[in-house]
């Protein structure tokens, strides 16, 4: 076997272990602002009121995921660049779990309000000044820091 080969096949096997031994999940969240409100969904998984979002499949930019989702969940499209304001550790959901946040300012609804279905139980837009009382704990935290413009934190 020549040295070439070699490394060829260690560089694979390590690629390969590394896939399953230190994988890592990435997911985008946008906060859908408007004026004084805000976009929020509620999932038939978990309990509260969150940012849209989800996860970045395979072969999909953050910005692309970023518009898929706020369609699916929120049935909203922008009409400007979102604005990444922070990368976030998410151990909550697991050890090697990241969020990359966008504060999305441009915007509009292109659907009717989003109705029940078998991930989103709900959508609606809240006052900041009204915010839901189950409100998740990451969503606002987020939201003080973008209201408040300090620098965002390291967990989500």
């Amino acid at each position: 076997m020549t040295l070439k080969l070699h490394h060829r096949l260690l560089q694979g096997g390590y690629l390969f272990y590394s896939r399953f031994a230190r994988g890592m999940t990435l997911g985008v969240r946008a906060m859908l602002i408007e004026g004084d409100s805000v976009v929020l969904v509620k999932h038939t998984y978990v309990p509260g009121w969150y940012f849209p979002g989800g996860g970045v499949e395979a072969g999909e930019s953050l910005a692309e995921a970023l518009e898929r989702e706020i369609r699916e969940e929120a049935g909203a499209v922008l009409t400007a660049p979102a604005q990444l304001f922070g990368m976030y550790r998410n151990a909550v959901a697991h050890k090697r779990d990241h969020v990359a946040f966008f504060v999305c300012r441009e915007w509009e609804m292109r659907v009717a309000p989003r109705l029940p279905s078998h991930e989103i139980a709900a959508c609606q837009r809240f006052p900041l000044t009204a915010l839901p009382a189950d409100i998740s704990r990451g969503t606002l935290a987020r939201v003080r820091e973008v209201l408040s413009g300090d620098a965002p934190s390291v967990d989500w």
